[in-house]
């Protein structure tokens, strides 16, 4: 079982920029896929980023392309996701989860592990 748990969102106004960070609880973190994904009120939840475990490969939402950038740190365990020129529409609870490579297509059946998700809101 690996445990994720998500910090870091909050409220910011449109074109402002946010991190979120993921930590996992074990070390074979570091072999998994990790992803961000969201769900906004009243929609089904959407991925939004993935990363291999080496870092090299990387899978984004056409929504957030040139916008979001995620990264991993696996001798910390954890993975991130920097937000810039965030817009109204991405306000969203954000998930953190841990998965298989089909997640790096955008998968989201690729994926064994969740958090319990972080609230953005994006004022306009």
């Amino acid at each position: 079982q690996v445990q994720l748990v998500e910090s870091g969102g909050g409220l910011v106004q449109a074109g402002g920029s946010l991190s979120l960070s993921c930590a996992a609880s074990r070390p074979s973190f570091s072999s998994s896929v990790m992803g961000w994904l969201r769900q906004a009120a009243g929609k089904e939840r959407e991925p939004v980023a993935a990363i291999s475990w080496g870092g090299t490969r990387k899978y984004y939402a056409d929504s957030v392309k040139g916008r979001f950038t995620i990264s991993r740190d696996n001798a910390k365990n954890t993975v991130y996701l920097q937000m810039n020129n965030l817009k109204p529409e991405d306000t969203a609870v954000y998930y953190c989860a841990a998965g298989g490579a089909p997640a790096l297509e955008g998968r989201l059946d690729a994926y064994d592990y969740w958090g319990q998700g972080t609230q953005v809101t994006v004022s306009s």
